[in-house]
């Protein structure tokens, strides 16, 4: 009996009950896709902020600006504690930095940035070299210039380049042309012993830059680790990268929850206005019910089991709606696919089912119905 009344109410109300699914199938995927992206918005977003470069640098505790001439030297072996991470996706490169001048515009003062090419590279993959610059750690005959370097100096790829500094010079020729929008471009990038010769200073580095994937949680980690590897040195993180990551998290977290309870409350508007209207209609089925000796708790379990077979069927099609929007969403923004989570989809039955139940309080005016007054009135 209870079965075939629930689906005579189903049946009988088929406009407002396909309004009330549709809301709930709308809410269930809008929630489900941001409750998707935010699993997965801290893998992401350290992806993108990795690809901008070194989030750590290893120094000396003199050292203050990263790519100061004078900063005080290291010893290069202090690439032997990062190396072992090398497993987990971690990249770095000794850099050491000096004031030379070249023969191509006799007076002139650039900077060279001795580091290993290879590993650069890696690290900053959002560089735009033309050429065809040879990359190996061992290359010695040829260096990559940055954009306004080559511009200033007249360098172009294939040309020749002799730099002096101190009585040392080194001939190459020049195999790419830099373009990284940032100080880069008014640096010379030649392999790390080249870098070591000139100066004078075999064995030696001005700092490490440190490219650690994760999140913040798992960078704090790797600092930690690298600090207590080598306490006679500085580990600190790059604020700008770091804070800015932090910051901007903390923004799309509070973007993604504000959004979800707008659209959780406008979902329990609209079943709240929709059972309103069909607790008027239903009256009289009430009435008639309880004049034939139902009891009110039975007629109210008949419609909330209407309600939550519509926010479990609206939670399923907003999950798997749900999940095509955030793979979608992942893909313009970030520009990579987002993982569906199975975990998202008991989540969003929950969500559903309390926002159908928090829509259905109209319902409990049914109880004030009286038989009598109903009956009187067919």
């Amino acid at each position: 009996m209870f079965k075939r009344l629930l689906l005579h109410l189903l049946r009988g109300n088929r406009v407002r009950l396909t309004v009330a699914l549709l809301a709930l199938t709308s809410g269930g995927t809008v929630v489900s896709a941001l409750m998707n992206l935010d699993l997965d918005i801290n893998r992401k977003l350290a992806q993108e902020f990795r690809s901008l470069g070194a989030n750590l640098v290893i120094s000396m505790p003199s050292s203050v600006e990263p790519d100061a001439a004078s900063a005080a030297l290291m010893d290069a072996s202090a690439m032997e504690a990062v190396e072992p991470l090398e497993a987990s996706g971690v990249v770095a490169s000794p850099y050491l930095y000096l004031v030379a001048r070249t023969e191509s515009a006799p007076g002139r003062e650039v900077v060279v940035a001795g580091a290993w090419l290879d590993h650069i590279a890696q690290m900053s993959p959002w560089w735009q070299v033309s050429g065809d610059p040879s990359l190996s750690r061992t290359d010695a005959a040829h260096c990559v210039v940055g954009r306004n370097v080559s511009r200033r100096l007249g360098l172009p790829i294939g040309g020749a380049l002799t730099v002096n500094y101190e009585g040392r010079a080194a001939n190459f020729t020049i195999a790419g042309v830099i373009d990284a929008g940032g100080p880069e471009d008014n640096q010379i990038f030649v392999n790390l012993p080249i870098a070591q010769t000139l100066a004078g200073a075999a064995g030696k580095v001005q700092l490490v830059q440190v490219s650690v994937p994760g999140s913040p949680e798992e960078v704090r980690a790797v600092e930690a680790h690298l600090q207590s590897a080598l306490p006679g040195l500085v580990v600190k993180p790059i604020p700008q990268i770091t804070e800015a990551e932090g910051k901007l998290l903390q923004r799309i977290r509070f973007l993604i929850f504000s959004t979800g309870l707008v659209i959780l409350v406008l979902t329990a508007l609209c079943i709240l206005a929709t059972m309103a209207a069909l607790a008027m209609e239903r009256r009289k089925d009430v009435g008639l019910m309880k004049a034939l000796g139902g009891s009110m708790q039975k007629v109210l379990r008949i419609f909330l089991a209407e309600v939550g077979i519509m926010a479990f069927a609206g939670a399923i099609l907003g999950y798997v709606f749900g999940m095509a929007l955030s793979i979608w969403m992942g893909h313009r923004v970030f520009g990579a696919s987002i993982t569906p989570r199975w975990e998202v989809l008991p989540a969003t039955v929950a969500l559903m089912l309390l926002v159908a139940l928090a829509g259905a309080i109209p319902l409990r005016l049914l109880g004030n119905v009286r038989p009598a007054v109903i009956l009187r009135g067919v």
